[in-house]
């Protein structure tokens, strides 16, 4: 079974937003766009995406002595792993006092509370059809 929570470290994020914004790619390149931001080298770069490769993050294709990198997990996926490791670390797994840190601690316009009450809403109302079934 497929996981679903993919929890990246700092350095995977950073790769991840190369190859989502570039794939296919070689490493070489995700070494360029790094260079700045990171300061990587080009072997640190290929050894976190064969080790990226290797958990399952990244798939390769070898084309003659290229390989070239594709993610493996959409961008939702590792969004979805670093929220619920943060609600894990912070309250515990429970998502209810993380929503009510949210918004208490952040200044939320109308509009913004708006979307927030739709998403509620939304949610219910598929959580009552499901049920009806």
């Amino acid at each position: 079974m497929p996981k679903t929570n993919h929890e990246l470290t700092e350095g995977e994020w950073a790769i991840m937003q190369a190859v989502w914004e570039n794939q296919p790619c070689a490493a070489p390149t995700v070494q360029e766009l790094l260079l700045k931001q990171k300061g990587w080298h080009y072997s640190t770069v290929k050894t976190l995406m064969d080790r990226m490769a290797a958990k399952g993050l990244l798939t390769t294709e070898k084309i003659r002595n290229l390989t070239l990198y594709h993610a493996a997990v959409t961008k939702r996926q590792a969004q979805r792993g670093e929220i619920m490791r943060a609600v894990k670390r912070a309250f515990d797994g429970a998502l209810t006092p993380m929503m009510q840190f949210l918004v208490e601690t952040n200044q939320l316009s109308q509009e913004q509370l708006r979307e927030l009450e739709l998403l509620i809403r939304r949610k219910r109302s598929r959580a009552q059809s499901a049920r009806r079934k």
